[in-house]
């Protein structure tokens, strides 16, 4: 599914008004009003989740007018739905908030009425919303990069789902079955590509083979974007998203670990300090101690 780039058109987002409620009159959506955003932060089991108090009405490229929420009293959104772990490559909220809060109105459960309103009385499935949350996004002034690396992730997410999408289960398993082995098969190569690197275990592929390391990095660099490139091509009419999501995980792998080490150790700290206090106080006097002795030492053998 390649698809061309479409110009930002900053006023396809504008005032979506109230729907009516009660006695309450309808308030009709303004195209010359901006969007405003009004939100209510709620705590459901821990986490946080906001209200719209307000709709945000968007005109889209091919289904018109699309008002989100449908119903602002029972709507529930946690912004932009992305890992912790990522928020530094895709933030919560930012210019992209509005696109955001549109496709999460866009998405709903096979089991759930629709969280949109379409004033022309479109159908949308979880693919069509996805593109509406790419072209939204380029509306938001969001770059390039950072919206197909979104829209790859909300595909991939559809695609492993299968909610609210116009084809049978069988199809959707296969999608897991590729998804599954795409990234097995980049994560696998990735880990034999560092140890080839650091010259461990004996581990010496292809194309970066027995050289200094120097050779070998550019070598690995190659085989990171050219075998995600091949494979992406088992995800069918979706292979762009195949094809970034390979990349991305090739090539950030050691970020990505990086960053789970670090989550993983702040997270067991919290908890240590939480629950056995003076065990933590104990432990951050060693290491206060051991940390400094340690540099002393290093620079003095």
């Amino acid at each position: 599914m390649v698809a061309s780039q479409v110009e930002p058109e900053v006023r396809r987002f504008y005032d979506g008004g109230l729907p009516a409620l009660g006695t309450s009159p309808e308030v009709p959506p303004d195209p010359h009003e901006d969007p405003h955003i009004v939100l209510d932060r709620h705590s459901v089991e821990g986490h946080e989740q906001f209200a719209l108090e307000r709709r945000i009405a968007y005109r889209d490229r091919h289904f018109g007018e699309l008002l989100v929420p449908a119903d602002t009293v029972t709507f529930r959104t946690d912004l932009t739905s992305v890992p912790t772990l990522f928020t530094w490559l895709v933030p919560k909220t930012g210019a992209h908030l509005p696109a955001a809060l549109l496709h999460d109105g866009l998405c709903f459960g096979d089991d759930e009425q629709p969280t949109f309103v379409s004033t022309e009385g479109h159908a949308i499935d979880r693919v069509e919303a996805n593109q509406i949350f790419r072209d939204a996004m380029a509306d938001t002034g969001t770059g390039v990069v950072r919206r197909w690396l979104v829209w790859s992730a909300v595909t991939t997410a559809t695609l492993v789902q299968g909610e609210q999408v116009p084809w049978r289960t069988p199809t959707t398993w296969r999608h897991r079955a590729v998804i599954g082995l795409s990234l097995l098969v980049v994560t696998v190569l990735g880990v034999l590509a560092t140890l080839d690197l650091f010259d461990l275990g004996g581990i010496e592929l292809p194309w970066m083979g027995d050289r200094p390391w120097w050779l070998e990095l550019p070598g690995g660099l190659a085989g990171a974007i050219a075998i995600p490139l091949v494979m992406g091509l088992a995800w069918g009419r979706f292979r762009v998203a195949g094809w970034v999501m390979g990349i991305g995980l090739a090539v950030l792998l050691h970020v990505t670990v990086g960053l789970l080490a670090v989550t993983g150790l702040y997270r067991f700290t919290e908890k240590v300090a939480s629950r056995w206090p003076m065990v933590a106080a104990g432990l951050a006097v060693l290491v206060g101690f051991l940390a400094p002795v340690s540099v002393l030492v290093l620079v003095l053998v």
